[in-house]
């Protein structure tokens, strides 16, 4: 459930730049480079996700 909604997230927030980032340029919008967006961004959140440790750092002195 987790990759569901992380995929239909960032699907949402990929359309929206690519809609205002488009608006902004004077171009019509492109609903392939949201979803080429939305690949590459779930992607990364997915490796981000993998790399960051779930525990805080136990040593003393590791703020």
């Amino acid at each position: 459930m987790r990759y569901i909604m992380t995929i239909f997230w960032t699907f949402l927030l990929a359309q929206m730049l690519v809609y205002v980032v488009g608006s902004m340029n004077g171009v019509p919008f492109n609903f392939s480079m949201g979803l080429i967006l939305t690949a590459v961004f779930s992607v990364l959140v997915f490796i981000l996700s993998a790399i960051i440790p779930d525990e805080p750092a136990h040593e003393k002195g590791s703020h």
